[in-house]
């Protein structure tokens, strides 16, 4: 097996945006047009889009047909890459087009939104997002987005330049998507590489696959979260509450960890309203404590959210996928996830020309 990197920088080129295609489409047509059924709530709204831009009618069932069509073809293509990387018996050289490496430092974030699937329900569809890091301009400084304060010696930092993987896969299939999307950014050429998440095991487990070098971090709002829980299911109190989650997190952001824990060890949980609840989440904290070493991380120039996932699980699938109704049909799934990542990513003219 030999697969091959390389640098594009590639466009469809203008002279070629007319000519016609086997299906009778303009080159240029057809990307206008899938661009619409992307980006649009429906391949209705998008053909009627796409008809008033360009004065040509189209149906919504046509709109349907070269959207997908074209998301077929970018499915196809990176099931291929996936292959080249992993199955030994593919013998041919396959091209991993390396696009907008990040140069120092890259964070990734892993998570899941869901996708309604026609005859099988809600399902879960499975995102990485691999970001560049640098550190904020004096202009972008400011307190951390829950109103904490940095101090003076740590780094702000920004994540920018974002890109995605998601599909319908389970964890072994989105590690395999993870390892990809990091090559294409070349992550492994990073001096800093860390991935923040919501602490579910099985991220942690591709991801130290995939990526051994990456720094792990709980993100610091699922954290919160945990911690605000607790306290609702044990203190009736709210001022009584509040003082006590809050004294928390203050310990928890300082890196006193020790403190956390022993006072999760007091909490009484025969006052909780689920006990069992309440214990799974006391455990999430005393597991997850290598990984919440949150001073240390920000004095190192580490970003401690994941927003960029949440974000993208938001923009990149919900907006176009998650809808009620008869939904999609499986086979439609991946193939709409493969051409809205492009499109996110900032790939789409670079795909459109590596699938034409």
């Amino acid at each position: 097996m030999c697969v091959k990197f390389v640098t594009s920088k590639r466009f469809f080129p203008l002279d070629e945006k007319l000519r016609l295609r086997a299906d009778h489409w303009s080159g240029g047509a057809a990307r206008v047009a899938v661009r619409q059924g992307l980006q649009a709530k429906s391949f209705k709204l998008a053909a009627a889009s796409f008809s008033d831009a360009t004065g040509c009618a189209m149906s919504g069932e046509a709109m349907r047909q070269v959207t997908q069509g074209w998301g077929e073809a970018v499915d196809k293509k990176r099931k291929q890459e996936v292959g080249a990387l992993f199955d030994p018996s593919i013998s041919q050289t396959v091209e991993i087009e390396v696009f907008n490496p990040v140069v120092k430092q890259a964070s990734l974030s892993t998570d899941g939104g869901m996708v309604h699937v026609r005859d099988e329900g809600w399902k879960e569809v499975k995102m990485v997002t691999i970001s560049a890091v640098r550190p904020k301009k004096e202009s972008e400084k400011g307190s951390h987005p829950d109103g904490r304060c940095y101090q003076p010696y740590e780094p702000q930092m920004m994540l920018e330049k974002h890109s995605y993987q998601a599909g319908l896969w389970d964890a072994d299939q989105m590690a395999s998507y993870q390892y990809l999307e990091g090559q294409r950014r070349q992550v492994k050429c990073c001096g800093k590489v860390s991935s923040t998440n919501d602490g579910a095991r099985w991220i942690e487990r591709i991801t130290a696959e995939n990526f051994p070098q990456a720094t792990q971090i709980v993100d610091w709002f699922h954290a919160t979260e945990k911690m605000w829980h607790i306290g609702k299911q044990t203190i009736s109190d709210k001022e009584e509450r509040s003082n006590w989650v809050a004294q928390r997190l203050d310990d928890l952001w300082w890196g006193r960890l020790t403190r956390v824990n022993a006072a999760l060890d007091q909490v009484n949980l025969s006052r909780a309203i689920d006990p069992e609840d309440v214990e799974m989440s006391i455990g999430y904290f005393q597991r997850q404590k290598k990984r919440m070493q949150y001073h240390r991380y920000r004095i190192a120039g580490y970003p401690i959210g994941s927003g960029s996932v949440e974000s993208g699980i938001n923009n990149v699938v919900h907006h176009r996928m998650k809808r009620q109704g008869r939904g999609w049909q499986r086979e439609n799934v991946n193939p709409m996830l493969a051409a809205l990542g492009e499109l996110h990513s900032d790939r789409f003219e670079w795909a459109w020309a590596a699938t034409n």
